[in-house]
């Protein structure tokens, strides 16, 4: 019961880590989409920066997803793209010609400044949510659990059944553990 409960937490902590990711991805995909419409809004004077915001989105995408498929996220340095700097500097050098222009402006800079903490959220979260150690040390707990169930039962059929199907049920929770901690890539990633 002591391996159920500590598994149960485990795959509670993956599921939090995927949990995080999926919704800060989300995040940064619905203020892009607010972001472009309040720039159409805005009026021509934004084209140029909503160019740049269409330009950035695409290749954002592919660099979150190769920073976590690579395990680069969270342990190298984060680097601004140089078209995301055009882009915000785009966005400060729109010169707001009436009182809603104005509003508009702050609220896209709002929004800017949510997507640039989120996208550094997504960077800095890239860790594995279960250090490999404690990994390590819960496998080798299960195998001394299921050597000492061997040792002391009779072999027949029900015990080799029960066995296999415990055995079963602990790697498909220990697969679920490590796949919820790797949100960007394996069968049940975050959709990009």
């Amino acid at each position: 019961t002591l391996a159920a409960l500590v598994i149960g937490l485990m795959i509670a902590s993956a599921k939090n880590t995927y949990d995080n990711q999926n919704s800060n991805i989300r995040q940064l995909g619905t203020n892009a989409v607010l972001v472009d419409q309040m720039l159409t809004k805005y009026g021509p004077e934004a084209i140029a920066a909503r160019t740049l915001l269409r330009e950035i989105i695409p290749s954002a995408t592919a660099r979150i997803w190769r920073e976590n498929v690579s395990g680069k996220g969270g342990g190298s340095t984060f680097v601004i793209s140089e078209t995301a700097e055009r882009f915000y500097s785009a966005v400060e050098g729109l010169k707001p010609a009436n009182a809603e222009q104005t509003s508009l402006k702050s609220r896209i800079i709002q929004l800017t400044t949510d997507m640039g903490r989120t996208r550094l959220l997504v960077f800095t979260q890239g860790d594995d949510a279960i250090p490999l150690p404690f990994f390590v040390v819960l496998v080798f707990w299960l195998v001394v659990i299921f050597a000492s169930f061997s040792l002391f039962a009779e072999p027949g059929l029900v015990v080799v059944a029960s066995t296999l199907v415990f055995a079963l049920s602990v790697s498909s929770a220990l697969f679920l553990i490590v796949d919820l901690g790797h949100p960007f890539q394996g069968f049940m990633q975050i959709s990009n």
